[in-house]
């Protein structure tokens, strides 16, 4: 890479920076994950590569601007894990990996402590560190289990079932006022706020029964995509298209699809 990046090496990787370098990194971890979701482990080999890439490369421009380099990065790493595993390491005690994570989080917020000691309370944040690039379900299954670890949460889940039902009826009660406010932007942000609110809550149940909310959804249209697609092919053989289908006509082929998958 640092030969890529001299006077002599590649036009391209010379003209990147960091901000340049930030969608390409999104999309090869979402690569990485997709052949994890797949069991394709030789697509995995090459992505992990690909992802490796852009740790080297942002690495790279880092050296470049006098910040750290590679090996910083590596040794960070490597102090990292030697100091959450004491259990490992050290002298610590952890049989199960409840407690490994009890211990992880301890550290953690000691870490943390240390960071913002110069800071006053005021500026201090439970919910600091959060990405606000995460995915919206990533980001918010990290909110609400920053809120939980001090207590902030449902007792069981069926008080979070109990809350999603609340949020739907505001939601059906904003959706039941029609187009009588003349502010169509402000109906919008209002219809926006409660669904929203409704799928955090649902991104907590999710977090409850220990499912990762975007997996689940992934599947979900993995799911969604297969049963079209059959429903497609099905049509497809009868010489029909699916505009000139009815909706009982592809509701009996959903269900269809349904007992096939």
């Amino acid at each position: 890479m640092a030969q890529l990046r001299s006077p002599a090496g590649c036009p391209w990787d010379k003209e990147q920076d960091f901000n340049s370098l930030k969608p390409m990194l999104v999309e090869e971890t979402y690569e990485v994950l997709e052949a994890i979701d797949n069991r394709d482990f030789e697509g995995l080999s090459e992505e992990l590569g690909d992802l490796l890439l852009h740790i080297v490369f942002n690495a790279q421009l880092a050296r470049e601007a006098g910040h750290f380099d590679v090996n910083t990065v590596l040794d960070g790493i490597a102090e990292k894990l030697i100091r959450r595993h004491p259990h490992v390491f050290g002298n610590e005690q952890a049989g199960t990996a409840e407690e490994v994570l009890k211990n992880w989080e301890a550290i953690k917020a000691q870490e943390k402590a240390l960071k913002l000691k110069n800071r006053t309370p005021e500026q201090r944040s439970l919910l600091e560190g959060i990405p606000t690039k995460l995915p919206a379900l990533h980001e918010a299954h990290q909110i609400a289990s920053r809120a939980a670890r001090v207590g902030f949460d449902w007792p069981d889940v069926e008080g979070i079932f109990e809350k999603l039902q609340e949020e739907v009826i505001e939601l059906k009660e904003v959706i039941a006022e029609g187009n009588g406010d003349n502010d169509q932007d402000l109906k919008t942000a209002r219809l926006e706020d409660e669904l929203g609110d409704v799928m955090f809550v649902i991104v907590n149940i999710a977090r409850y029964l220990r499912i990762d909310s975007e997996s689940a959804l992934k599947r979900a249209n993995r799911k969604f995509k297969k049963r079209f697609q059959f429903m497609e092919a099905e049509l497809a053989g009868q010489g029909k298209a699916l505009e000139a289908t009815t909706l009982q006509e592809m509701e009996a082929l959903w269900q269809k699809a349904k007992s096939e998958s």
